[in-house]
Order: C-alpha cells, then sequence, then structure tokens
C-alpha cells in the first residue's frame, strides 16, 4: 500500500502544532478566520483518498522512482554547474525536466488530489495558487534580509545570473517547467512509494538533499522549506495538483522580484 488515511503519530503532533499556532497568531477577524480556513484545507485537513496498490506495483514504483531520483540529481547538477549565458543550459535544463516527468508518470498512476469547499470537494488549483502567492511574499521578505549578507547575497547572485546572462523568456519556460515536473516527481511518485511512514518528512529531506548536486546552500535551504509546505499539500489534498499550482506560482513570483531585488 502507498498512503493510508490514518496519521502517523507525527503528522498528529505535527498538525496540532500548526493549529495552535495558527489560532494564536490569526485575528478572529474576517480575513482572519478565511486565512485560517485556508490552511486548514490546504495543510492540515486531509480529504478521503483510496490511493492502495498491489504489493508488486508499489516494488515497481520504488525501483522506478529509485533510479529516476538518481538521474535526475546528476542531471540536475550539471546543468547548474554550465556557465551563464551558456546554450547548453537550455536543453540541460529541459533534459532535468522531462526526466522527472518520465519517470513520475512511469512509477504508476498519480493523483491531482481533492480540497473541502462549502460542503463539497472541488480540485485544489485555486488553494495551491493562494500557498504559492503566500510562500512567494515570505521568500520576497527573506530576499530583503538575505541581499544585506555578502556570503548569502553572493550565493544567490550566482544562481541568478543564468537569468541575467541567457534568455529571460527561455529561462522563465524552463523554470516553470522544472517547478511543474518536480511535483509529478517528489509530490506524486517519490511521496507514493514512500508509504504510511513519515512521507511529508522523508519526501522534503530527500528533495532537499537532491538539491545539494547543485552545490549551492541556498537552493538547498529553499528546497527543504518549499518542500515542507509542498509535501504538507500533497499529504491533505491527496494529489499533485495542489502543489503543482504553488510550486509554479512561487517560481513565477522568484522570476520577476528577485532580479530587481539583487540589483541585476
Amino acid at each position: 500500500m502507498t498512503e493510508h488515511p490514518t496519521r502517523t503519530a507525527f503528522e498528529a503532533r505535527a498538525s496540532r502544532r500548526l493549529e495552535r499556532f495558527a489560532a494564536s497568531t490569526l485575528r478572529r477577524t474576517a480575513t482572519g478566520r478565511a486565512v485560517e480556513n485556508l490552511l486548514r484545507s490546504t495543510l492540515i485537513e486531509r480529504v478521503p483518498r483510496d490511493h492502495t496498490e498491489s504489493d508488486d506495483r508499489f516494488r515497481r514504483r520504488r525501483v522506478v522512482t529509485a533510479v529516476t531520483l538518481v538521474l535526475g540529481a546528476v542531471l540536475l547538477g550539471i546543468s547548474l554547474s554550465v556557465a551563464p549565458g551558456a546554450t547548453v543550459f537550455y536543453p540541460l535544463t529541459l533534459l532535468v525536466a522531462a526526466v522527472w516527468i518520465a519517470g513520475g508518470l512511469a512509477s504508476g498512476p498519480l493523483h491531482l488530489g481533492w480540497t473541502p469547499y462549502r460542503g463539497a470537494l472541488r480540485r485544489p488549483l485555486l488553494h495551491g495558487i493562494a500557498l504559492g502567492l503566500a510562500a512567494g511574499a515570505i521568500f520576497v521578505v527573506g530576499a530583503l534580509i538575505v541581499r544585506e549578507i555578502p556570503p548569502l547575497r553572493d550565493l544567490v547572485t550566482h544562481v541568478l545570473a543564468h537569468q541575467t546572462e541567457g534568455s529571460a523568456w527561455l529561462i522563465a519556460v524552463v523554470t516553470l517547467l522544472n517547478g511543474l515536473a518536480e511535483e509529478v516527481f517528489f509530490r506524486g511518485a517519490l511521496f507514493a512509494a514512500i508509504g504510511r511512514r513519515h512521507p511529508v518528512l522523508i519526501s522534503t529531506v530527500v528533495y532537499a538533499v537532491a538539491t545539494i548536486a547543485t552545490r549551492n546552500p541556498m537552493l538547498v535551504f529553499a528546497a527543504f522549506l518549499l518542500g515542507a509546505a509542498l509535501g504538507l499539500e500533497r499529504r491533505a489534498s491527496g494529489g499533485i495538483l495542489a502543489p503543482i499550482a504553488t510550486h509554479v506560482t512561487w517560481s513565477a513570483i522568484m522570476l520577476l522580484t528577485l532580479p530587481p531585488l539583487f540589483a541585476l
């Protein structure tokens, strides 16, 4: 089996802490209640689902996922080691996205997921976009701090050099496509391959570890923070649509805001 509706003790404790945090920090206004409801439905409350599969299919999913993870991480490291402005950067990053998507789809069935809304279930597209906007705003605030710390600023500007010294529209395409592709694999195939025990924690750690191949600590840190939110979305909705919407929205905000913030 790949998923089970019963929370583990770890997940239950994490959910209770998030609930207490939301209740203590959000004002009891109409806006505060709306934000709290969004957090609950997006990150905490799990919709019913039955994604069980046979042991043979589960083992096959794990093998395909493991092979894809190694290949994708190696290609990711190679693509970001290319000199900014180099033409080969674009096919390499497109290849990385192709590997994530192909491996995710080949691993087994993936699901879009649902979210509760006014007593019914609907696809979590708007919830994912809303969380992406919130995550983008938080990262922009963090960027204002990072740019004042030279060692950290240099790490960020190294990544942004690909955008400033290359084709802006091609960078936008490969960035948004890779955001979608990473969710198909990490919150799709990998999350399902982990099974019942701590899929949010494990998928987040693996996502961050895979990013180590880029040799950029800021990317690893960002992957861990964003991955945790995306993992909670995946657990709550039971699918990859919400994480995809969040990741693509967040990526778009980073593309638009980071270069001006770092005066590139």
